[in-house]
């Protein structure tokens, strides 16, 4: 599943291609993707255009530029979920593995499509069918932001204080909290195990027994190795490519995720993997404490 790199980097290049691009025409061919009535879902987009993308950890939110009841279009991709843009012969994908839904669109994969006046097209695949499409009021997007995601990395509401407070009398551990979206918003699998590598925590541990040192650590980590995904456009795992084509090239700067029976780069360790919060989990045995 794409991360907050991965969903920002899809919403930064899709931004470029469809805003301000009328919606000719929509193809529903699973009417379970879309969460409102197909009848009312094409009156409302059809002849509209997308103003700009919003982004809220892993929801695109794809603002309308005549709002009324409506005034966003939300997008999930969860698990397997993916979005395609194509142009005459260019194909641009991003969001989930291109092996198992190839991108020669339509296929039996794809859920929705979006034709554009200029004769662009965006298509919604997704494999297992947790992805969704929905139409929201304003307010109600506010409030779906509010309810279900937490403080958000690289936003001005990540403060350390809001951020140190999740972990008092916090039982669960580490990689569990920083997994919550409601807690905490747009960090998976992949960011977690680096973020508590380069803030030397071994992610079992209790969160409520972090210092304040680091607690500091794990909080400037999350940000940095976001930060620094997110300029190299993405990590790449089973093919992924973001809306320009491209596989991101975050892989080659991974310390321990993916990289199990390997030796750390910083102290030469074998580095361990176990399942731990639901999750495949990735640790140095001896840099992390």
């Amino acid at each position: 599943m794409p991360e907050l790199p991965e969903v920002e980097t899809i919403r930064r290049d899709l931004e470029k291609k469809i805003s301000t691009k009328k919606i000719k025409d929509i193809k529903i061919l699973a009417t379970k993707s879309v969460h409102n009535k197909s009848a009312e879902f094409l009156k409302v987009l059809v002849g509209n255009n997308f103003s700009h993308i919003e982004r809220r950890g892993k929801l695109l939110m794809f603002a309308l530029d005549k709002s009324g009841k409506y005034g966003y279009m939300l997008v999930h991709l969860k698990m397997t979920g993916q979005l395609i843009y194509r142009n005459k012969d260019r194909v641009l994908a991003g969001g989930h593995s291109q092996t198992a839904m190839n991108t020669n669109v339509p296929n039996k994969f794809t859920r929705v499509i979006f034709n554009f006046s200029d004769g662009g097209q965006l298509f919604f695949n997704d494999l297992r069918r947790f992805g969704y499409i929905k139409l929201v009021s304003t307010k109600e997007k506010e409030k779906i932001v509010k309810n279900n995601f937490g403080i958000e990395p690289l936003t001005s509401d990540y403060i350390f204080e809001d951020f140190a407070k999740l972990f008092q009398k916090r039982q669960t551990n580490v990689k569990a909290l920083l997994l919550n979206q409601k807690l905490i918003s747009g960090i998976g699998n992949i960011y977690a195990d680096e973020a508590c590598f380069e803030a030397k925590i071994l992610p079992m541990r209790k969160a409520s027994d972090l210092s304040q040192a680091e607690l500091k650590k794990l909080f400037e980590m999350v940000a940095q190795v976001l930060k620094v995904s997110i300029e190299n456009r993405g990590t790449t795992f089973n093919n992924y490519v973001d809306s320009d084509g491209r596989t991101g090239s975050h892989i080659n700067f991974l310390k321990v995720y993916g990289r199990d029976g390997e030796k750390c780069k910083k102290c030469k360790s074998i580095i361990l993997k176990i399942k731990h919060a639901g999750r495949g989990t990735h640790y140095c045995p001896n840099c992390q404490k």
